[in-house]
């Protein structure tokens, strides 16, 4: 499967940045805090069954930054009239660490307009216990350490961030990690409204996703989760960290198929 294609489409007001790869019947993927990694083997083999939309969030380099964009929840707004603009309801969904988030609000605000929703180390909710890591509070290096288990036995963590940061590359890390605090500074990375607002989503399927050694999402917040969705499925990857889809993308390529070819 070749690798997926940025188009621009003029879309709720913006010129959204959106790459496009795959066959089948459509998946929103919603990158997670450090922006689009690039088309992984995950993608690749998820992409023999289905067409991946992955837009650019605005404000991390190429989809243009949005003021009234002031909050993870109207972030949520955005990409709601994305879908609807695109008319792609009711799309599955796979949403990344803060993407999870923002999948989540969506959700929390209109269930139907899902089919199925992946939440990956999601942020969002307040953990049950333990801390969310303040990435925002250490350099872009040591961010970038903390997302995976073990980097010297991931090869695609070395494909992304590997070697010396470009000037380009440092930028777009910086943009990211900019807009990022702008939406998500106080309370850190979560919504205290959030779990309440879910707790009344109970017929959209929904597979969490984490990693037994992330380093970055507590446990905690999975337990939050499972609180506010009980009928949520659960799948802990172990030996990995924060990024499961690179540092075994067979596990969670099964799982994830799986989930979504599910009836």
């Amino acid at each position: 499967m070749p690798p997926g294609t940025e188009e621009t489409v003029n879309v709720a007001g913006t010129d959204l940045v959106m790459v496009r790869g795959g066959q089948g019947r459509p998946v929103l993927v919603l990158h997670d805090e450090l922006g689009y990694a690039g088309w992984m083997t995950w993608n690749t083999r998820l992409a023999a069954e289905r067409e991946l939309l992955i837009p650019l969030q605005p404000g991390f380099g190429k989809t243009p930054r949005l003021e009234w964009i002031r909050s993870y929840r109207d972030l949520a707004g955005f990409y709601a009239r994305v879908v609807r603009d695109l008319h792609l309801a009711p799309v599955d969904v796979i949403g990344f660490s803060a993407g999870g988030f923002i999948a989540a609000e969506m959700a929390a605000a209109d269930p139907k307009m899902f089919a199925r929703m992946v939440l990956v180390a999601p942020l969002g909710l307040k953990p049950v216990t333990g801390e969310i890591f303040d990435f925002l509070a250490v350099t872009i290096r040591t961010h970038l350490r903390a997302t995976v288990s073990d980097p010297d036995s991931t090869p695609e963590f070395g494909q992304i961030y590997g070697g010396e940061m470009t000037p380009e590359q440092f930028e777009a890390f910086e943009d990211a990690r900019t807009e990022t605090a702008r939406l998500g500074w106080e309370p850190f990375m979560y919504n205290p409204s959030l779990g309440y607002l879910l707790e009344g989503v109970t017929d959209l399927p929904t597979l969490l996703i984490w990693g037994e050694k992330d380093a970055v999402l507590p446990q905690g917040c999975i337990q939050a989760y499972q609180q506010a969705m009980p009928h949520a499925q659960l799948v802990m990857i172990p030996h990995v960290g924060h990024r499961p889809e690179i540092e075994n993308a067979g596990a969670f390529v099964a799982a994830v198929g799986a989930f979504l070819a599910s009836q």
